[in-house]
């Protein structure tokens, strides 16, 4: 699409339509694929039975994700493919739970889409409550939030990645900003880590704390497109923090439970796909939709484009030399996608970002920030396992190698907006095909930048040579990605608090990038 035919349509997408009704239902987000719709709802009081999806003239019962029948999962199973879907919510009465609604699946894996749009945004999450003194909210205000996210569904996506950070209620690590607000504890209640999650007073607890930072962010505003959610570290309730007194990953068991509760309640898993293994970690669980994973999955759209969407921290392993980020299937998943020729775009996106870095542990580099606050590897960085940077290396020669596709990776968690080509990572010289990286931009973070607790803004490990597009740039955003048959347009979208809020129902991209295919 040319610019000039973004900016009208632009100007004609309309908002979110506020004559919808969610009567009953508290939220809803969905995902699809091309022939399955999966649905996370919650409503506004408990239900004694089950609820029914309707789809078109077919009807698919829920299933009951947490103990007392305020949330439910809903799959949607052998739909046409690239076709709209009419749903609606009944209860076990048969009477609406809310107004009907359109929610288009992809087109079958064969087909050939000339274009697909992404909404990609990370670091949505944040209690609003959570204040640093007396000055500005730690995070953004809900409503701001909300009018970003409207302003970008007003580009009219075909799909939405949410990129890790959807909570932030650190549990133990010093700095947490729970532990230094009783008054917020007090409201949302404590967690007893001997305790299940489900089924206890932890229920409770985790409810009340995503009803906060996920039910009142997303409501049913991504009813009508499909959703793809990646977990990061303050997903599983812990910084990526190592010192003496803990290493917070791999997480342990309480954590683990944690993450997949919140994922079980508020947003989908990731459906099955034909070319991701079903036994990958964290997939086929029997608690879960038959097929779908949790931590790693793929956005596919026709043979246009697929995005692999991998989580970094659930399995990360401490192994020195022989650590991984991912574990070893996925890896191979991941280089495998990259040979399918019958892919327009085959793209990475993960949770953990490559090329930049500020010194901190969680990285996949052995930066560290020194006394001066500049990165350095002049010492080891404590905890730190030389395994994961071996894995970027070869995950990047990887897709410089590729035969045909444009060598992508976008990530979140930086709270940053940022550009680059990666040229050489280690002794890899990557120059005849750069790795093209992008950070996607914050949405949640209000004067709670990392920066100001980390001593520095993102750069560029050493470990790397890059071509710095866009350095690091810690502003509120997201990203839309435009894939045609050719090319790859990549739109990036800033917003600062001093602009006004005014500003964000005018927003228009900043910077854009088109990337063209080989040959």
């Amino acid at each position: 699409m040319q610019r000039r035919q973004f900016l009208l349509a632009s100007a004609v997408a309309a908002a979110p339509s506020s004559s919808w009704q969610p009567g009953k239902v508290r939220h809803l987000i969905p995902t699809a694929s091309h022939d399955r719709i999966l649905l996370k709802a919650s409503f506004e009081a408990p239900l004694a039975n089950a609820p029914v999806l309707r789809a078109g003239t077919r009807t698919f019962p829920g299933r009951m994700t947490d103990t007392r029948g305020e949330f439910w999962s809903f799959d949607a199973t052998a739909l046409a493919p690239g076709q709209p879907h009419n749903l609606q919510l009944f209860d076990a009465k048969k009477k609406p739970l809310c107004d009907p609604w359109e929610l288009r699946t992809f087109p079958v894996p064969g087909a050939r889409p000339e274009r697909f749009r992404v909404l990609i945004h990370t670091c949505a999450g944040g209690d609003e409550r959570i204040q640093p003194g007396h000055g500005p909210a730690y995070f953004l205000p809900l409503p701001t939030r909300h009018r970003l996210l409207d302003r970008a569904l007003s580009f009219q996506p075909d799909a939405h990645i949410a990129n890790g950070d959807h909570i932030y209620w650190d549990l133990r690590q010093t700095g947490a900003p729970p532990r230094y607000r009783e008054d917020l504890i007090a409201a949302t209640g404590r967690f007893e880590r001997t305790a299940p999650v489900m089924g206890t007073a932890n229920e409770d607890v985790l409810k009340r704390v995503c009803r906060q930072q996920i039910l009142k962010l997303y409501e049913t505003r991504f009813r009508g497109v499909p959703s793809f959610f990646l977990q990061d570290d303050h997903d599983y309730f812990e910084n990526d923090d190592a010192n003496a007194t803990m290493v917070t990953y791999p997480p342990d068991h309480f954590m683990v439970q944690l993450g997949r509760g919140t994922r079980n309640l508020c947003y989908p898993e990731f459906l099955p796909d034909a070319n991701r293994p079903l036994g990958l970690p964290g997939a086929s669980a029997v608690d879960k939709p038959a097929g779908c994973g949790e931590s790693y999955g793929t956005l596919r759209f026709g043979s246009l484009a697929e995005i692999c969407l991998f989580d970094c921290r659930r399995y990360l392993s401490l192994a020195g030399p022989n650590a991984w980020v991912v574990p070893p299937e996925t890896e191979q998943w991941l280089k495998a996608r990259l040979q399918d020729r019958g892919m327009a775009h085959v793209a990475y996106l993960s949770s953990m970002p490559p090329v930049w870095s500020a010194g901190k542990w969680g990285d996949w580099y052995p930066d560290f920030l020194d006394a001066a606050g500049k990165l350095s590897l002049k010492a080891e960085k404590p905890f730190y396992q030389s395994g994961w940077t071996s894995q970027h290396d070869r995950l990047m020669q990887a897709l410089s190698a590729q035969p045909s596709h444009i060598p992508l990776w976008i990530s979140g968690d930086m709270h940053a907006h940022g550009e680059a080509q990666l040229l050489r990572t280690g002794s890899t010289d990557l120059r005849a095909n750069p790795v093209n990286c992008f950070l996607s931009g914050a949405l949640g973070t209000g004067d709670g930048w990392p920066s100001k607790g980390r001593r520095t803004r993102p750069y560029p490990s050493l470990h790397v040579e890059v071509d710095e597009k866009l350095p690091a740039l810690e502003e509120n955003g997201f990203l839309l990605v435009d894939f045609d048959p050719a090319a790859t347009t990549v739109r990036s979208f800033r917003w600062t608090p001093e602009q006004g809020l005014d500003a964000i129902d005018r927003l228009q991209p900043y910077r854009t990038t088109v990337l063209k295919r080989r040959g």
